[in-house]
């Protein structure tokens, strides 16, 4: 997930904050809502609602939206959302997973191909690039939470597979199953995570050079754009070269 990670550093300090602030309520509203839906809409009894929660409240998303879009699940007004997974390669061969939760198929399929075609990519058929990537349980923390070998340690002692520490944060990964026990059992130690997520973690990466950096960005940024896609994974890496080059446009 690097390259996905200096994505969002460099759109970061390209500013919009706001807009993106309001997006990203939408998103993290919707999949609470779905959660709710398709569980118990009580936290303590549904483990995807719960985490839906969790990392709503990791973005500043107020208390009242949360419980709105929980009492929306129970509405006779909510669209049947599906979760459809879109499979693609992009500039420099990278490969692009796209999750959806969309209520229009249609919809969403011909908006994730138009914003692939843009981009000089293209769509493929489900499982044409998911086999490079591993699908793991992602639990990060502040860098307060405590010091790397700290961390290690907890983590170790909860069954996570891997920690990375920067000045920044911690970010801990483990095997998509055992997500749920590895992220009670750290919280027990460091307190409440920053956000925990299921996601797609590349096998290798692809270095890519600033040419294809752009592009790569004006992809993910008009695939996160779209309301329907909920998250977007890859396993492109900037060079130093793209890196100094983006940062000081």
């Amino acid at each position: 997930m690097a390259g996905h990670s200096q994505f969002k550093n460099i759109m970061h300090k390209k500013g919009a904050a706001d807009a993106r602030r309001s997006k990203a309520f939408s998103k993290l509203a919707k999949e609470i809502t779905v959660a709710a839906k398709l569980g118990l809409p009580d936290p303590k009894m549904n483990s995807r609602l719960r985490l839906a929660v969790q990392n709503a409240r990791a973005e500043n998303m107020p208390k009242d939206n949360i419980e709105r879009a929980i009492k929306k699940a129970a509405g006779d007004d909510t669209s049947d959302f599906a979760e459809v997974r879109y499979e693609g390669y992009g500039p420099g061969g990278t490969a692009i997973i796209v999750e959806t939760l969309t209520d229009n198929r249609n919809r969403t399929a011909s908006a994730v191909r138009a914003a692939f075609t843009k981009s000089g990519g293209a769509l493929g058929e489900t499982g044409s690039v998911s086999f490079m990537f591993d699908r793991v349980g992602e639990i990060t923390y502040k860098a307060a939470a405590g010091s790397a070998d700290a961390v290690m340690e907890a983590a170790i002692e909860a069954g996570a597979d891997d920690v990375q520490s920067d000045e920044e944060s911690h970010t801990i990964i483990c095997a998509f199953e055992a997500t749920g026990d590895v992220s009670a059992a750290l919280e027990e130690r460091l307190g409440t995570p920053e956000s925990v997520k299921i996601i797609w973690k590349p096998q290798n990466l692809v270095p890519v050079d600033d040419e294809k950096a752009e592009t790569l960005i004006d992809l993910v940024d008009r695939l996160e754009d779209d309301d329907d896609v909920q998250a977007v994974f890859s396993n492109f890496e900037f060079s130093d070269e793209a890196m100094a080059k983006l940062t000081a446009a």
